[in-house]
């Protein structure tokens, strides 16, 4: 608060109500940061992606349920921790892909949302061999 000339006090603009966030929003923040990193193949456990799959093909199922597949946010009044499940490309360093999965979605949580990032928890569920294709089931659909 600042004094005012009065001697009373007064609260900027800024400061008059509070500001919540959501989970999701900071799952959805650090899936999609997550993606942009080169050796990531994707998010979520393998049975995860394939009923996310089936989930997308039906209407409504869903394109944000993609973004948040394979991350969990707890989120408090200014901090949050992270859990993340990749899936990495083989070949790659898991230890850097980690890390720089880390580093973007800190910065990418923390530049949108103002939360501090207390821990992002990386488990690597697979590996994406070259020649193996993806989990995801054909449609019925034609």
């Amino acid at each position: 608060m600042t004094e005012t000339a009065s001697g009373g006090s007064h609260k900027a603009a800024g400061e008059r109500g509070r500001t919540t966030i959501a989970d999701g929003v900071v799952e959805k923040i650090a899936g999609l940061a997550a993606r942009e990193v080169v050796g990531v193949h994707a998010l979520g456990s393998g049975l995860s992606r394939t009923l996310g799959a089936v989930r997308d093909r039906v209407p409504g199922g869903g394109k944000s349920a993609a973004a948040t597949r394979g991350v969990k946010a707890e989120v408090g009044e200014v901090q949050t921790a992270l859990d993340l499940e990749i899936v990495v490309d083989y070949g790659v360093s898991i230890r850097d892909v980690a890390r720089a999965v880390r580093e973007n979605v800190v910065s990418a949580v923390e530049r949108m949302t103002g939360l501090e990032v207390v821990e992002v928890n990386i488990a690597v569920s697979d590996v994406k061999l070259p020649d193996e294709p993806d989990e995801e089931p054909e449609s019925r659909l034609q």
